[in-house]
């Protein structure tokens, strides 16, 4: 169904490790509404969708959103690569380290491992767009 390309869809090339931006970053991972919740949302959304266009939509929309979550996890590898331990201690991230060092996790910025209840599944049209739509705007 899919074809992976083995690239980024857009390079990351971060220069300086940042232990304060990858605590923030973390939740674009995987946060309520970072990019597992948001693949997950729309690649489960389209099952009950009467309408093949809005599936093939759906479905590239929730793709798409895969793509952004090997974005995201290659942005947190470049901010945490060679951080020294003191930035580490002093930083929120610290909390982060404790349980996964430098390992891609996801989680919220708050340390909330990702789950499943983030995720509006209704199998009615509107109320499922609905959802999508308040996710997305939440990350404007």
């Amino acid at each position: 169904m899919w074809i992976y390309e083995k690239k980024l869809q857009f390079p990351v090339k971060i220069k300086n490790p940042d232990a304060r931006a990858a605590s923030i970053i973390v939740s674009q991972l995987g946060g309520p509404d970072g990019e597992l919740a948001a693949s997950m949302r729309y690649l489960n959304q389209r099952f009950s969708m009467p309408d093949r266009k809005i599936v093939g939509i759906l479905t590239d929309v929730g793709t798409e959103e895969l793509a952004h979550l090997e974005m995201v996890g290659s942005i947190l590898t470049q901010l945490t690569k060679n951080l020294p331990v003191s930035e580490i201690e002093n930083s929120p991230f610290a909390q982060y380290f404790v349980d996964h060092t430098a390992g891609v996790y996801p989680a919220s910025a708050a340390g909330v491992p990702a789950d499943m209840k983030y995720i509006g599944v209704k199998g009615d049209v509107i109320a499922d767009l609905n959802e999508d739509l308040a996710a997305d705007g939440a990350m404007l």
